[in-house]
């Protein structure tokens, strides 16, 4: 059995957290927000570190491993937690993926299935092409007979602000290879995430 292991390393950001506190400080009061009590003086700190964690992805070892059974049914990790960035208003989205593929030559670490996810969704996105990074960036890895990539998210910019639809989650779906070409799998698919009923 051959294991290969490859370090992925996402874009990493350089991160001047000095700089972003003393920002967030500026915008803040240009909003009209009083950060001289003492509850809030750490307040820009505080938003420029959770801003750093939520733009920048682990590193992670990738592991793929030889396919030595010939297995050829569906893999699926269903309701993998997500946390990203509207790029157009910097407000949080949060929902699950479920991913999954068909093997061919390589199988993967299963829970390097959510990690894939992680880096795609750390940094500013729309929901779209993050569902579209996620499958093609595991065709390109594993080169297999099929990906599935479902995200259902809410967008916080949607629920409170605008129109403020509270409680209203955005679907996406990408589907390659077999599980595009083919209604059978496709069907399949959905089903085990759960999402054939809808």
């Amino acid at each position: 059995m051959t294991i290969t292991a490859k370090h992925v390393v996402n874009r990493r950001p350089v991160r001047d957290i000095t700089t972003a506190t003393a920002a967030a400080a500026v915008f803040l009061e240009a909003l009209g927000v009083d950060l001289s009590p003492e509850s809030l003086q750490e307040t820009p700190a505080r938003m420029a570190r959770a801003y750093a964690d939520l733009l920048t992805a682990r590193e992670f070892k990738l592991t793929t491993f030889d396919n030595d059974e010939g297995y050829d049914e569906l893999v699926l990790a269903r309701d993998i937690p997500i946390r990203s960035v509207c790029e157009h208003h910097l407000l949080p989205f949060v929902g699950v993926a479920h991913v999954g593929y068909l093997p061919a030559g390589r199988i993967l670490g299963l829970s390097k299935l959510a990690r894939v996810v992680e880096m795609f969704a750390h940094g500013t996105q729309v929901q779209e092409r993050l569902t579209k990074q996620i499958a093609d960036w595991l065709t390109t890895e594993l080169e297999p007979n099929g990906v599935g990539v479902v995200i259902e998210a809410e967008h916080l910019c949607m629920t409170l602000r605008g129109v403020q639809a509270v409680g209203a989650r955005t679907i996406t779906s990408t589907m390659l290879g077999v599980l595009r070409d083919d209604p059978r799998s496709r069907g399949e698919f959905l089903a085990v995430a759960g999402l054939g009923g809808r």
